[in-house]
Order: C-alpha cells, then sequence, then structure tokens
C-alpha cells in the first residue's frame, strides 16, 4: 500500500490526508507544532492517524510521497533527511492535481495575487461556469478535489506552494507582478525567488497561457532570458499591443485572439492603478473563457475587492479610515501609499523581512503627514523617515495606534494602515491585526 505522509495539520495538510484516504493511500499526520481542534475532529472522523508537537522519524522515513505544507522550510531538519533518502516531497497542488481533471487557473505573484483571484473567481462564477477557489485561499484545494466536483478552480499559488510541484501546470497562469519577499526563505537571493514564481509555466504547453505584467523590471528580464511555451498575454498601464490588455484614453482595452472587450476604466469598481492591472489580468482569463462581455462589464462593475486590502472602514469626522494590513511587504504599502489622494497619517511596522524603505520615500514626502509606528522594533523606520515627516510616534498596541491617530488626523485627512511589515510581533496574523484595527476605529 502506498504512503503518504503529511507534514503540517493545518488546512492544506488535513485536506490532502483526506484525499490521500479516499485515493487509497496509508496516511499519516505530523505537525511539530499543535494542531487545532477543528481538525483533530475530522482527521479522528476519517480514522486518519496523527501526531502533535513531534516528528517521529520511523513512522516519516518509510513514506512513499511526502505532502509538505507551505510554511515548513525545506532546511528543516526531516525535509533534509527525506531528500537524503530520495523520498518525493510535494505541496498539496501537485498532489491534488493529479486527482482531477478539472481545468485549473494559477495565479502568482508578490502582490494583487489575492484580489486577483477574487476577482478572477468573481468573473467565472457570475458567467455561470461550475468553479471552485482554492491555493492560499479559502477551503484547501486537495479537499475541494475529495468533495466536490467543479470543472474549473481558479488557485491562488504562493511562490512556497509553487517550490513543491513537479508536474502540475496550469491552463492559464497569471503572475502579477514580482517584488522582494520571503527572502530568508530563498538564501537571501532575489534570483532565487523570481525562479520560483516561474515555475508556475514550466510543465505549461504551447496550448496553454500566460498573462503577466509587462512592465515588471524582474517579469520582463526572466522572459527575455528563458523560454516558456505558453502562449503571451501582456498587461500594461503605458504600453499597447494587437494581443493583449493596455489602458488607453481612460479606457481598459482588451485584445485577446482578435476579441476585443472594452470598459471605461471609472466603471472598475476597484481603486488605484495596481487595480486596473489586476482587472485586466482577471478579465484576460473571462476573455479566454468566452463569459459574456456583458456579464464581465457588470462583474468589474460590482466586485466588492478583499478584506484587509485597501478596505474602506469608517469616515469620521470626516477621516477616512482604511485597512490595508494585508500589505506585509514594501511593494504593497507602494500601491497603497500611491493610490492615496489626501493627506496621511500612516500606521507603519511589525516583523521586518529585510524591507528596503527607500523607493517609498518620494511618496512619504507627497503624502504622508505623520507616521505611526506600530511594532516591538521600529528602528528601521525611524531611521528612514525621522527626518521626512513633521511627526512620527511610537506605539505597541492597535488601540494606541488608532487612538493617535485620530488626535492627529484632520478634516480631510487619511488614516492608512499599510504596515510593510509581517504582523507576528504583536498579533497573530495580518488578519487579527486588521480586525484589532477595525475594532479599534469602531470604538472611537
Amino acid at each position: 500500500m502506498k504512503r503518504l505522509v503529511v507534514l503540517g495539520g493545518g488546512e492544506s495538510g488535513v485536506g490532502t490526508a483526506i484525499l490521500g484516504k479516499k485515493e487509497g493511500f496509508d496516511v499519516f499526520v505530523s505537525d511539530f507544532g499543535k494542531i487545532k481542534e477543528k481538525y483533530k475532529d475530522v482527521l479522528n472522523k476519517y480514522e486518519i492517524r496523527w501526531e502533535e508537537e513531534q516528528h517521529t522519524e520511523p513512522l516519516i522515513l518509510n513514506a512513499t510521497v511526502v505532502m509538505k505544507s507551505p510554511g515548513i522550510p525545506e532546511k528543516s531538519p526531516i525535509v533534509k533527511k527525506l531528500f537524503e533518502k530520495g523520498i518525493p516531497v510535494i505541496s498539496e497542488i501537485e498532489f491534488a492535481s493529479e486527482f482531477t481533471k478539472a481545468k485549473t487557473i494559477g495565479i502568482t505573484g508578490s502582490n494583487g495575487k489575492t484580489t486577483t483571484t477574487m476577482l478572477t473567481y468573481h468573473l467565472l462564477k457570475e458567467g455561470g461556469l461550475n468553479v471552485g477557489l482554492g491555493g492560499n485561499i479559502g477551503k484547501s484545494f486537495a479537499w475541494q478535489v475529495a468533495e466536490e466536483n467543479y470543472e474549473y478552480y481558479v488557485l491562488e499559488l504562493s511562490s512556497f506552494q509553487l517550490d513543491g510541484i513537479i508536474k502540475y501546470k496550469p491552463e492559464i497562469a497569471i503572475i502579477t507582478n514580482i517584488s522582494p519577499d520571503h527572502l530568508d526563505r530563498y538564501e537571501y537571493k532575489y534570483e532565487n525567488y523570481i525562479e520560483s514564481k516561474f515555475r508556475i509555466t514550466k510543465n505549461q504547453t504551447e496550448e496553454d497561457y500566460l498573462i503577466y505584467d509587462a512592465d515588471d523590471e524582474a517579469i520582463s528580464g526572466w522572459l527575455r532570458q528563458n523560454k516558456t511555451n505558453a502562449k503571451l498575454i501582456p498587461f500594461s498601464l503605458t504600453q499597447t499591443f494587437e494581443n493583449g490588455a493596455f489602458i488607453k484614453n481612460e479606457t481598459m482595452d482588451i485584445i485577446i485572439n482578435n476579441e476585443e472587450f472594452e470598459m471605461k476604466t471609472a466603471e472598475v469598481s476597484l481603486e488605484g492603478k495596481h487595480n486596473l492591472k489586476n482587472a485586466m489580468a482577471a478579465t484576460s482569463v473571462a476573455q479566454l473563457m468566452k463569459i459574456r462581455k456583458e456579464t464581465i462589464r457588470e462583474s468589474l462593475s460590482n466586485f466588492q475587492g478583499v478584506e484587509h486590502r485597501l478596505e474602506k472602514v469608517l469616515k469620521i469626522q470626516n477621516v477616512q479610515y482604511i485597512n490595508d494590513s494585508k500589505a506585509t511587504n514594501v511593494n504593497a504599502t507602494f500601491f497603497a501609499l500611491d493610490s492615496m489622494t489626501a493627506p496621511t497619517v500612516w500606521i507603519v511596522g511589525g516583523v521586518d523581512k529585510g524591507n528596503d524603505y527607500a523607493e517609498l520615500m518620494p511618496l512619504v514626502r507627497e503624502k504622508v503627514k505623520a507616521i505611526i509606528c506600530l511594532g516591538i522594533d521600529n528602528k528601521k523606520i525611524v531611521d528612514a523617515f525621522g527626518n521626512v515627516v513633521d511627526m512620527m510616534v511610537e506605539v505597541d498596541n492597535m488601540r494606541d495606534a488608532v487612538n493617535t491617530a485620530s488626535h492627529i488626523a484632520e478634516k480631510g485627512d487619511v488614516v492608512l494602515l499599510s504596515p510593510a511589515c509581517a504582523s507576528f510581533d504583536l498579533f497573530q496574523n495580518y488578519e487579527d491585526r486588521g480586525k484589532q484595527f477595525k475594532a479599534a476605529v469602531q470604538n472611537l
């Protein structure tokens, strides 16, 4: 009997275990941390053996195949031992894709991938397709393959998930953009991280499509030096194409295989230039899937956006509070500051992932009137911007951050939480950080 060992008992791990059991594998789940009660209940219900707070080597090193959760680095001792024994270590996406005939749309990028994934899913669902949503978002892909019967999946794929693919390929791939992120997992080499993102297209054939940001230096550079078999569909804010998506005269124009779609940019519900890019990428998919133009227009004008991503919380005394907690790197915060049109009180800070704040400098000079540092160690932010803004305050909890911001902000200003950092110093995750921000604003 083939033996599947799952490392990590979270959403992707439990989903993989259920699918493995259904497909006749002998399954064992091992988590070095604690497994949440709700997942233990599921594993017990399916009679899947599990352990927590340890990795028992004899029960792991006898695997036929190992599914490693994306959060576990390849440097971890147990993974190294598996590599030494030549046991394949794959991602949930790789494992699950073997057991479904569904076509997948895979979406990756340093920023914008969640919004693009949600918007693509929204367009296809509104267009009447039988479509599931998974990957880095919502219910695990493997779990859905085990229990649902979708014809299409829209999958948000992180670089960690792509690192664990061998044969998987999406019929349509999107790379929204690439900027330095998670470099601690890639030996601090940017080129390794770029290479990881491009794994999304490595198995694609000439029947498949790669939709990409033609304005992005890292993407263009890779495409100049490497080859993909997929048909290329570029999108851009500054260039025009015979085959691709672009903006001309305040109109989003998308031409694919001689089919043209046009829509005034003002009618797209998402705000900001970066969101026009996300909209162009998602609409390119909808056109490839032959969704009716009228449906695409309606869907683009009624899409609600993603929680914790430039989410308008409340307007109090004519000050707009915006929750952009999902901005966990500098590039995401660049987009946020770039789309601000009023003087901004900026709440920033957290766990720094090797950030370089220099690229934010022109935007901070132009738009930011005060900075509130919300982190345990704010030295880098203070050093970067201390001389640039009139006021800088350090706090160590969300309530103080929001209260301070409300005292500084004047009528017509914006208070923006866009941390540019991970959240683990003071919060469980970026969702917890965003929820605390919203609660503190509602309590003002």
